[in-house]
């Protein structure tokens, strides 16, 4: 029986492609406009693009007893700016994250920002089994920051290394975009619906 997916659509930026591949690597996805709907979810994908305080504007009722349903061992996947809404807040908005990361997200710091393109990630992470090729697709202005040791992969950007994969309990975030990164992107999305499996 195919996964079943959750993917929260919180009335930014486009869920087609995110929700095409996680079908193409064997899931079933249904897309909710309903927060409270997170709180049956077998598996939750928060997806990307989009401002901080818009993206929590729908979340924000559900806030702690969606933090409540990650720390019970619901496996989760957020991309971008769905990983941002993890941490305690942002320097992009003023209301209050999910938090269920500890720590903020902070202002991206380069010559060139937003970091948009293909860039390595370095990560020995089980999700990363089979990626022959690490270059996966980045555009974002900020990053985060977290205050507890949940780093499991990082990314060089102008002279630093900057964390871009994150994992505490069941809960996976990403700062790259894995449904925009070919197959690389595919085999990080496979390896994710296995683990997810394996947890439920």
């Amino acid at each position: 029986m195919p996964l079943n997916i959750t993917l929260a659509d919180y009335g930014v930026g486009n869920l087609y492609s995110i929700k095409r591949s996680l079908e193409n690597c064997g899931a079933e996805v249904d897309v909710v406009t309903d927060m409270r709907h997170l709180l049956e979810a077998d598996c939750i994908v928060l997806p990307g693009v989009g401002a901080f305080d818009r993206t929590m504007e729908r979340l924000q009722p559900y806030r702690e007893r969606i933090c409540e349903r990650l720390a019970a061992g619901t496996p989760t996947l957020g991309i971008c700016i769905g990983m941002q809404i993890l941490y305690e807040g942002s320097a992009e908005g003023t209301t209050p994250g999910l938090g269920f990361f500890k720590g903020r997200d902070v202002p991206l710091v380069g010559k060139v920002v937003p970091h948009m393109g293909w860039n390595s990630v370095v990560s020995d992470d089980p999700l990363m089994d089979g990626v022959s090729d690490p270059h996966f697709y980045f555009a974002h202005s900020f990053r985060g920051c977290p205050d507890e040791d949940i780093v499991r992969g990082t990314t060089g950007y102008d002279g630093s290394d900057i964390p871009t994969f994150f994992r505490k309990a069941n809960v996976y975030g990403t700062q790259f975009h894995p449904e925009k990164s070919s197959t690389s992107g595919m085999t990080f999305l496979r390896n994710f619906i296995s683990f997810a499996e394996s947890v439920l």
